[in-house]
């Protein structure tokens, strides 16, 4: 029987197939792992890098000051200061913005923009884990990604067709939402398929990177194109979305089952270890070369679950509304970093907002040493609930610093928005990954349930939540103060620690547990020894 018949989901994707008939044989498990990995990070790095337009182009849209010229920080020279824009149009545009969004209110304005589209987003996620774990991802992925690179593309005509009504604004970025809310159910469950418990906070910590090296590409690439007009900063984004869910189309392999192989948590919670798949894929190919399976369980064998189910696992609700106020800090720093950092003297001095949003993608590569760090720790010490709360409190006064020292040098400004995006970021990839898998192939499952789009969803929605409801009140909060603001997500740091208590008194009473089981044991087994040694 070929690979691909009925007994599985669907065919191979189009460009997997080309490549077995160009090859004349198979990949491995192994090699279909690594390039799951690589195409879901190329996919949400995609996602990301989309949603990073409307951060960069704030300070255009609604310019608040008109400041002198700079010529040189160190250590970075020429990246990250402000030059004069001798473009006609963009002095235009910077010094008098765009309407709707240049008069008082417009902060405001752009702060409603922001909550619209997480709104819809966190709302959308509820439906699309259920539908993920319902429908092929590999085709809900790739709709997801096209409908978003349109609509993102869209905003940015607005700028072409001269347009300044704010509901055309508003309602490109409640459509956007829905369909960027296909995004993380469906990749987190593509990987909670291929991959089993075993180092699953590492692998997810690294391949969690997606989410900073978005932040990066999309702040690099909007800024690239500012000069040229606003309206190429999302256009650009959206063209890379766009042609990422073609990519994924042509190569992504959702289930294990659809190529030949069995999923890595197989029933009853046992692991399909990697050296025996790695055995089976050798024993499918025949001596003539050509490609031959045994039948295996198709992946549609496993029942969805319904949301109030997916609640009920054991940590889900815990781990949900922590995220909600982890989402609230971290989608804050995503959202308003850069205008911040074009309306405060950094050493004395202001950049430019090109200069802020390249100077902002720091605070993302932070974030992807937290994520890994994160991950790590939580694998080594079996604690994800312990690794997460830690890190949320280490963000606190790792944000005071930064509020209170970033303005004194440039230097101090890179260091201090490093270390925040490491501990901001740290619990915020944890959750989303590695325990988001985890528990989505919880043991109450039985192990022939597909829940990990579900919970995925029920976690991240609720976070989106909060990513949706931090921009919206740091529009209103800035027009006070951004000592406001940083008490905001400070008071959001300490409450998504507090929530994970129960959960981290659990932990520690099971690693106490474990050592004392450990300690009788090697007690034990020191006082046998004298006894063997007298018998003989």
């Amino acid at each position: 029987m070929a690979r691909g018949s009925n007994v599985f989901r669907g065919t191979p994707p189009p460009g997997i197939s080309l490549i077995r008939k160009l090859r004349g044989k198979d990949w491995s498990f192994k090699s279909y792992r690594y390039a799951v990995l690589l195409i879901t990070f190329i996919a949400y790095t995609c996602y990301h890098a989309s949603r990073k337009p409307s951060s960069i182009v704030k300070s255009v849209l609604d310019p608040e000051r008109d400041k002198s010229t700079l010529s040189s920080i160190w250590p970075i020279g020429n990246v990250f200061f402000r030059e004069e824009l001798f473009d006609s149009d963009v002095n235009r545009l910077t010094k008098k913005g765009w309407e709707p969004f240049d008069g008082k209110d417009g902060t405001s304005k752009l702060g409603e923009i922001d909550v619209a589209f997480l709104a819809c987003y966190s709302m959308g996620m509820y439906v699309a884990g259920h539908l993920g774990d319902s429908l092929d991802l590999r085709l809900f992925l790739t709709t997801g990604m096209i409908g978003s690179g349109i609509f993102v593309a869209l905003f940015g005509m607005g700028y072409f067709w001269n347009i300044h009504a704010f509901w055309f604004f508003l309602l490109m970025q409640m459509i956007a939402g829905l369909f960027q809310a296909t995004g993380w159910p469906s990749v987190v469950a593509v990987i909670g398929n291929w991959f089993g418990k075993r180092k699953r906070g590492l692998i997810m910590g690294i391949w969690n990177a997606h989410t900073s090296v978005g932040n990066i590409t999309g702040s690099l690439l909007a800024a690239s194109v500012l000069e040229y007009g606003w309206g190429w900063s999302f256009i650009l984004p959206g063209a890379l979305i766009f042609f990422g869910g073609i990519l994924v189309y042509m190569f992504l392999a959702a289930y294990p089952e659809d190529v030949g192989f069995p999923c890595p948590y197989a029933s009853k919670n046992e692991e399909t270890g990697p050296s025996k798949l790695e055995a089976q894929s050798d024993k499918l190919e025949s001596n003539d070369g050509q490609l031959h399976v045994a039948p295996q369980s198709s992946s549609t064998s496993r029942r969805s679950v319904g949301l109030f189910k997916a609640c009920l696992i054991p940590g889900v609700i815990p781990f949900a509304l922590c995220l909600f106020f982890s989402k609230l800090v971290a989608y804050t720093f995503l959202y308003w970093l850069p205008f911040y950092l074009s309306q405060t003297a950094i050493g004395g001095v202001y950049v430019s907002v090109k200069s802020a949003g390249n100077l902002s993608t720091l605070f993302d590569v932070g974030g992807i040493v937290g994520g890994i760090v994160a991950g790590h720790l939580s694998d080594k010490l079996n604690a994800r609930a312990i690794t997460a709360a830690t890190f949320m409190y280490l963000a606190i006064p790792s944000m005071l610093l930064y509020r209170f020292y970033g303005g004194e040098s440039m230097t101090m400004n890179i260091v201090l928005m490093m270390v925040v995006g490491l501990f901001v970021n740290g619990p915020y990839a944890l959750i989303t990954t590695a325990v988001s898998a985890d528990l989505g192939t919880h043991s109450s499952l039985k192990g022939d349930s597909r829940a990990l789009a579900t919970v995925t969803a029920i976690i991240d929605g609720t976070g989106s939540a909060g990513a949706a409801l931090g921009p919206l009140l740091t529009g209103f909060l800035s027009r006070k103060g951004w000592d406001e603001v940083f008490l905001m997500l400070m008071i959001g740091a300490l409450i998504a620690g507090l929530l994970l208590s129960r959960l981290v008194i659990t932990e520690i009473s099971d690693f106490l547990k474990r050592n004392q089981s450990n300690n009788a044991q090697s007690t034990t087994g020191s006082e046998s020894q004298p006894l063997l040694s007298d018998q003989r």
